[in-house]
């Protein structure tokens, strides 16, 4: 056998076989999948708003692109999770997980922290069959940071005792009671936009309201857009029709809502547009726990935080069978509420936002169909490409 100058066979030295076109494919595809996985962790994914929760500032059928730069991509928790089971649980039809393969989260450095009306999404708090990071994604409105005071009078925003500048285009439910049901009441509403997503044309049904016996609709608009209602002569009157909900509905007299029955000590009585004052937990606050405010932080001690052996006992949280007195927050936690207020099950309902169920900042819609609309007209033009404000 002959060997060069560096010992080695001379067959060592002929061309590399070159690569079947098949196997060129199959390594670009690999590489393509590898670097669209990396952007979709670490810095934008898509999302579709699948219901009316943020109307009118997001419409059913937008799509968005959020990113996960301006608060930092997070880790995730559960890498290598796989379902134990697939039995029926308690109020939700999901799987049950193992704890066992679950990962500490970190968050990277980001662009900011989140804001006041940030329009963020994130993982649901309270789908606890799952680990945080395989919950259902929502996306809302951030109308209060950790540290915060907040309070809803006549729909109002407050926080810290002064009214709150929140942005986008919040909606509210009316009864629009009209002289007559007629074409021209019907393309009006068409005009601007007010729509009933349960109707096959999009534009609300005409009813009867129970209370007064008058016809007319139920809308859920803007201020602007029901001022625009107000001045039309078949219009008798508009009058707000939501905001109501069941007695120990809300959090926190609902404290542990679609998880267990635990109910505050101290019930509030609070409805939709007549809310708090709640203080926002902050990362390193102590805070003493009595009865009256217990039920405000049981999901933060018992599930978020993930402390051993707490439990609720007669409106306390114990731990380890004895009543906990005292108590660290460990991280920030945010208020989360939809800008369509009275068809919104947000912050109100289940509580705190912890941060590291924060996914990303919606920035853009690139996207938007009608799903009412006729082949011609799905697209609407008009939002696309447009900054979510």
């Amino acid at each position: 056998m002959l060997f060069s100058r560096f010992n080695r066979p001379l067959a060592d030295k002929l061309p590399a076989k070159p690569k079947s076109q098949t196997r060129e494919w199959a390594n670009s595809l690999l590489f393509a999948v590898v670097v669209a996985t990396l952007i979709r962790w670490s810095a934008v994914e898509a999302y579709v708003i699948p219901s009316e929760s943020m109307e009118h500032t997001l419409l059913v059928g937008d799509y968005l692109l959020v990113s996960k730069l301006h608060y930092g991509p997070i880790t995730p928790q559960t890498p290598l999770q796989v379902p134990l089971t697939h039995q029926t649980l308690p109020v939700l039809d999901l799987p049950s997980y193992s704890d066992l393969s679950q990962l500490p989260t970190y968050r990277f450095p980001g662009f900011s922290s989140v804001q006041r009306n940030d329009v963020v999404v994130f993982h649901v708090p309270h789908e606890q069959q799952r680990p945080a990071d395989l919950r259902t994604f929502l996306i809302k409105r951030c109308v209060a940071v950790a540290g915060d005071t907040l309070s809803i009078r006549q729909g109002q925003v407050f926080l810290n005792g002064r009214s709150g500048s929140i942005g986008g285009q919040p909606q509210t439910t009316y009864f629009m009671a009209v002289a007559h049901l007629n074409d021209e009441v019907r393309q009006a509403l068409h005009d601007h936009q007010v729509v009933d997503y349960t109707q096959p044309d999009g534009v609300p049904a005409a009813v009867t309201n129970p209370e007064t016996g008058k016809t007319g609709y139920y809308i859920s608009c803007p201020a602007d857009v029901a001022a625009f209602f107000r001045r039309q002569p078949y219009v008798q009157a508009l009058s707000v029709a939501g905001g109501q909900v069941p007695a120990n509905t809300l959090f926190p007299d609902a404290a542990d809502f679609h998880v267990s029955a635990a109910t505050s000590a101290a019930p509030r009585g609070w409805q939709l547009d007549e809310y708090g004052p709640l203080p926002v937990p902050k990362k390193g606050q102590l805070i003493k726990l009595t009865p009256a405010n217990a039920a405000v932080y049981y999901k933060i001690v018992a599930q978020y935080e993930h402390n051993a052996g707490i439990t609720w006992k007669e409106g306390m949280i114990q731990q380890n069978g004895q009543p906990l007195t005292q108590y660290t927050i460990k991280q920030n936690y945010y208020f989360m509420m939809g800008d369509n207020r009275h068809n919104s099950e947000d912050s109100r309902f289940w509580g705190f936002v912890p941060e590291d169920h924060i996914m990303g900042k919606a920035v853009l819609v690139w996207l938007s169909i009608d799903p009412h609309a006729d082949l011609l007209h799905k697209i609407r033009w008009d939002r696309l490409l447009r900054f979510i404000s």
